[in-house]
């Protein structure tokens, strides 16, 4: 099979969308070398996203996301002749001359119009189009599948479930009861924080778990509480920093910005408690990012955290500040609970592999060609 993948979102990103396009090409390529593949680069990425035998780099002019795509890319994949095309970034053009794979990460831009813009609306609003007319619809989790049911009314039986998976990278580091790190000009030291990990934007539902970190000094001021808040600035985020200076949480909050992955690592590894109180996620990879490295991981009980955490996490409903407060402070001092919840988040997260994604990938390329 010769399989074209659209790669064009990796020059402008670093996110959710762009590392499962190079997780999942890289282990297609490894794992089908008799298949012939085509990494779509933006023509400004002048590196190949992948280094493989049977993979090869082709530029292409409109970056992602543009208006004229619908036209300019199906002329500038005329003279490929791939077998399928698989688009990881939702839209697909409806005029190609070889199937459609798409991936589904969310519709959360469906759940939460808001958070587009009028560009990124016209985008996400051609969804309809592209999924009613593709050969193939990949959703990353059952809880997509079921939106895009529900949402789109796509047939279940043209959906196909495939996970993702955690980098490689992301393993529990053996660290000393006294170690420290410094990330970003803070000094952090193991145990002794809460981790919350996400860019800061309205879906993430920060503020519930502010409210409940000021609940819990104000009922146990003897202890020191502190949240480490690992992500980048993104959208409609002001709230988050009116509650930060309102309940006077400046002193137990280190906001660190973006992070390394091997920062993270650490983080993860280091951290008292990981929680995602998210208010919807398609797949949520920063839950199983945190199981892979033994954290005791709280998370909300919506969409799918459930079904990737299964029994290695706490779940809780996301807008009760004093559950989660309730829950923070039991498990604090709870060292023999907090380890068997890590341990069993090593277990839970070896069940998600980019070889499996692969595979299951791969037999739907080859349904479709």
């Amino acid at each position: 099979m010769r399989i074209a993948i659209d790669a064009r979102l990796n020059a402008y990103r670093q996110g959710g969308i762009p590392q499962y396009t190079r997780q999942l090409m890289a282990a297609l390529a490894e794992l089908a070398a008799q298949d012939e593949f085509i990494s779509l680069q933006h023509r400004a990425h002048t590196r190949p996203l992948v280094a493989a035998p049977n993979l090869q780099r082709h530029p292409l002019f409109p970056p992602p996301h543009h208006r004229f795509e619908a036209l300019t890319l199906p002329l500038e994949l005329l003279p490929l002749r791939p077998d399928l095309v698989h688009f990881p970034d939702f839209i697909a053009p409806r005029l190609l001359v070889a199937p459609a794979v798409v991936t589904i990460h969310d519709l959360a831009f469906l759940r939460f119009p808001e958070i587009l813009d009028d560009a990124a609306r016209a985008y996400y609003g051609r969804v309809y189009e592209s999924t009613a007319a593709a050969a193939a619809v990949i959703a990353v989790s059952k809880a997509t599948r079921d939106d895009l049911v529900q949402l789109l009314g796509v047939p279940p039986e043209r959906i196909d479930v495939v996970y993702e998976a955690a980098p490689l990278g992301y393993w529990p580091l053996q660290l000393e009861a006294t170690a420290s790190c410094c990330i970003n000009g803070h000094t952090l030291n193991t145990g002794s924080f809460l981790l919350f990990v996400s860019t800061l934007e309205p879906r993430k539902n920060l503020p519930t778990l502010l409210q409940a970190l000021q609940i819990c000094r104000e009922r146990r001021p003897d202890r020191a509480y502190r949240l480490v808040i690992a992500g980048a600035r993104g959208w409609r985020d002001e709230a988050i920093f009116t509650m930060l200076r309102d309940l006077r949480l400046g002193d137990a909050v280190d906001l660190l910005g973006s992070v390394a992955q091997h920062e993270l690592c650490w983080l993860y590894s280091a951290c008292r408690i990981y929680a995602n109180p998210s208010l919807y996620e398609g797949f949520g990879l920063p839950l199983l990012e945190a199981m892979s490295c033994g954290a005791a991981c709280l998370a909300a009980d919506t969409a799918s955290l459930p079904e990737i955490g299964a029994d290695a996490a706490l779940y809780l409903p996301p807008l009760d500040a004093e559950v989660w407060a309730d829950t923070i402070e039991a498990l604090w001092d709870d060292e023999a609970r907090r380890q068997a919840l890590g341990q069993r988040g090593i277990a839970r997260a070896a069940e998600f592999s980019w070889q499996r994604a692969a595979r299951e990938t791969l037999a739907i390329y080859r349904r479709v060609a």
